[in-house]
């Protein structure tokens, strides 16, 4: 018995000083289950803000054996944003997806793996808009909008137990 879970980190989110940890367990020879969470709460200079937390839970179908190779899958995703000073002073209240992925995983060595992935969906999210981030009040309250394109981009390393 191998290779029955993996721990990984994607060098996307580390460029962006998103903490993030990614868990992916064995269903069956070839089916996983991968679940990531991802959180950004710090505020940089002159208060700028892109904040946010996502959950994103994740089936995957490998071609060959699982963690290695090609696979497809699909995703849901899920979390809040606040982004503020960046020019369009929303506050997002929530968002709600979908979507699907492709990937490859190349072995490094018996526990560690690289892998890319790529996904494609759509996306519902509801926001208010406020004309400061100090004032309170709102210029417009449960906007929505939807979203469709990509919804997943990942440079992982993976460690294999």
């Amino acid at each position: 018995r191998s290779q029955e879970v993996a721990i990984k980190s994607n060098l996307l989110y580390d460029a962006t000083a998103t903490v993030n940890l990614g868990l992916e367990f064995r269903l069956a020879p070839k089916w996983t289950l991968d679940v990531s969470g991802n959180y950004n709460g710090w505020t940089f200079s002159e208060n700028r803000k892109w904040k946010h937390w996502l959950v994103q839970p994740e089936a995957r179908y490998w071609f060959c054996d699982r963690f290695s190779g090609h696979f497809l899958g699909g995703h849901l995703l899920g979390g809040k944003y606040n982004v503020g000073k960046l020019k369009n002073n929303i506050s997002f209240l929530g968002f709600l997806g979908i979507g699907a992925v492709y990937g490859y995983s190349w072995i490094l060595s018996k526990h560690w793996n690289f892998e890319a992935e790529i996904g494609f969906g759509y996306v519902y999210t509801r926001y208010d808009v406020y004309p400061c981030t100090s004032c309170g009040t709102s210029m417009a309250k449960d906007r929505t909008h939807h979203y469709v394109g990509p919804t997943k981009a990942a440079l992982n390393f993976v460690y294999l137990f």
